[in-house]
């Protein structure tokens, strides 16, 4: 069975939230499904060691705020990475109480559902509710966010408690790519450059030191890393080619080029905690 076929599974990105008495708590979900039009109902489904399904249970209402491709990944990591058992995730967060008393995002989302559980069903690691929905409305026009655009545009990745997480193994190594700052071009290590006697297989670290770009002639120093960096916190993926624009790192900037008190746009974790993906 090839586990990846399931990524071609479309799924969209949203904030599920719910209460218990006066505390609020909100989660990243990709499983929120419309299953009945008369009456309208949706399902969830929510890790079981996770805050907002006890929330959920226990309250038996809750909200989803379909987010929108401007949600920045600081707001996708407060509620997908971090627990409300250690923080306040709604704090500087712009939100309205619903009819349910569920909280509903009111920046960087679409639009919003509210709904009463009528029904649950245990599935293993999760419990899938079901929702009669009582209110819900369209906040503007802006493209709503796939579980597609997270992973390809954003360069996110999933929590290991979604219901579509899947161990992603390394794969063979090689060697790293290195791209002129002056000129762009990469130098690829499974090429090489046989027109000036470097063979497919040398690494950039073998060429020579008085080597220069093929392109526009630079030197060597003028190359920097552009391969693929992963926290090894949360296991978000920084990619050269996307940068990271919410923190003012443009695209096509290598690793090796962003600042170094640049963090983790989804667990805040320091560059000194990014390793080279293989």
């Amino acid at each position: 069975m090839d586990p990846f076929a399931l990524y071609k599974i479309s799924y969209g990105l949203y904030i599920v939230s719910s209460l218990k008495g006066d505390h609020l708590n909100g989660q990243i979900a990709n499983t929120v499904t419309q299953v009945t039009a008369e009456p309208i109902q949706v399902t969830i489904a929510l890790n079981k060691l996770n805050l907002t399904h006890d929330y959920v249970r226990e309250s038996g209402v809750f909200s989803a705020s379909i987010l929108s491709q401007t949600a920045p990944m600081s707001l996708i990591g407060q509620f997908g990475f971090k627990t409300g058992r250690d923080i306040n995730k709604f704090e500087g967060v712009a939100y309205r109480i619903g009819e349910t008393g569920a909280p509903i995002l009111t920046e960087h989302s679409v639009a919003f559902i509210e709904a009463e559980v009528v029904s649950e069903l245990d599935v293993g690691t999760h419990t899938i509710f079901t929702g009669k929905v009582i209110d819900s409305q369209k906040l503007n026009d802006h493209e709503p966010m796939t579980y597609a655009y997270y992973h390809q545009i954003k360069g996110g990745k999933s929590p290991k408690n979604a219901p579509t997480y899947i161990k992603e193994e390394s794969s063979e190594f090689g060697g790293e790519k290195y791209r002129c700052k002056v000129c762009g071009y990469t130098y690829d290590p499974k090429v090489g450059d046989p027109e000036r006697g470097i063979a497919p297989g040398t690494s950039f670290s073998e060429l020579p030191e008085d080597w220069k770009c093929p392109t526009c002639s630079a030197a060597k120093s003028e190359f920097g890393q552009c391969g693929k960096y992963k926290c090894k916190v949360c296991g978000y993926v920084y990619d050269p080619k996307a940068g990271d624009p919410d923190a003012g790192v443009s695209a096509g900037t290598p690793f090796i080029d962003v600042p170094d008190d640049w963090k983790c746009p989804i667990c805040q974790a320091p560059k000194s905690e990014f390793e080279k993906e293989e």
